[in-house]
């Protein structure tokens, strides 16, 4: 007879081998799922076979959530639902190949989880940022130049890492737009500041690589196509020479264009356009992140604050 334990480790197994899912993902779903079992088996007072997870019941499932939002070691409301997800794909699991559905938890809702704001950098760090790459010491002059054009591409046109990437070898030399297909093969219209063309003219005259119109614009240090594991590794390194916090990842360079372009006075909604956002409540974040800015400034400078 197959253990409640040991359906959860071949589970486990399936998703690190089969679905190839990444070890920290591995190691989140084990601390979300080991407790749950362990939970089961003190409130029923008796070990779990894998059969008995078709009959727990869905007061069952909200009474270990609570356990662990309310424990000795509480959980946030976004940790919680984390756990959830967890709990549901091993039961997913179950039900697929096990032949165990236990339908009755899909009722079970978990804790609202209110959005994260976006986590921008102010303009003298992204400048920051730039000017580093520019100058890195460790890379060849037109690796250096590359890694410029780059953040200079999500910054000034609030791209995401997958779309910079994306650029073509004929879309260069840029206009005064870029045509992007972003998510959900939505396509939107970014306008082309003249540093971002700077950036990338002089990132391609010292490209040591004749690629075809077909190929990638930006290539790494033997040729191929460069990575976004490449571009947020150089953040790393950049953001640990100037002393910034890990939120200074590429990501934050794109909110940093929405935030920045709504401290200058532009409107919501064509700063959603601009990002490819498909609800205006996405690009709504950056006006909290723009007040809590406005009164962080006002909390130092008035003399009465």
């Amino acid at each position: 007879m197959t253990t409640a334990t040991e359906a959860m480790v071949a589970w486990l197994d399936h998703l690190a081998n089969e679905r190839r899912v990444s070890p920290r993902t591995i190691e989140a779903y084990l601390g979300a799922v080991s407790p749950y079992l362990a939970f089961l088996e003190r409130h029923r007072g008796e070990s779990l076979a894998a059969a008995d997870m078709a009959t727990i019941a869905p007061a069952e499932l909200r009474a270990y959530l609570a356990h662990r939002r309310d424990g000795e070691r509480p959980l946030s409301a976004r940790s919680v639902s984390q756990a959830l997800s967890a709990v549901r794909s091993f039961h997913g699991f179950l039900d697929r190949r096990l032949g165990i559905p236990n339908a009755a938890l899909a009722l079970v809702k978990g804790p609202r989880v209110k959005p994260s704001a976006p986590r921008p950098v102010t303009e003298d760090q992204a400048r920051g940022l730039i000017e580093e790459a520019a100058c890195d010491p460790e890379r060849e002059g037109w690796a250096a130049l590359r890694d410029e054009a780059v953040l200079t591409l999500l910054w000034g046109c609030g791209l995401r890492i997958s779309e910079a990437l994306s650029l073509k070898r004929s879309d260069a030399p840029l206009g005064d737009s870029l045509r992007i297909l972003g998510k959900g093969s939505k396509t939107r219209i970014a306008p082309v500041l003249p540093a971002v063309r700077e950036a990338i003219n002089a990132y391609l005259a010292a490209l040591p690589f004749a690629l075809d119109p077909d190929e990638p614009l930006f290539r790494a240090a033997r040729g191929g196509p460069l990575s976004p594991r490449h571009v947020q590794a150089t953040m790393q390194l950049l953001r640990g020479r100037l002393g910034l916090s890990d939120r200074a990842t590429p990501h934050a360079l794109r909110h940093s264009f929405a935030t920045h372009l709504l401290g200058a006075g532009a409107d919501l909604r064509s700063i959603q356009e601009l990002l490819g956002h498909a609800s205006l409540s996405t690009t709504q974040k950056y006006t909290a992140v723009d007040a809590a800015g406005l009164l962080g400034a006002y909390a130092k400078a008035h003399p009465r604050a």
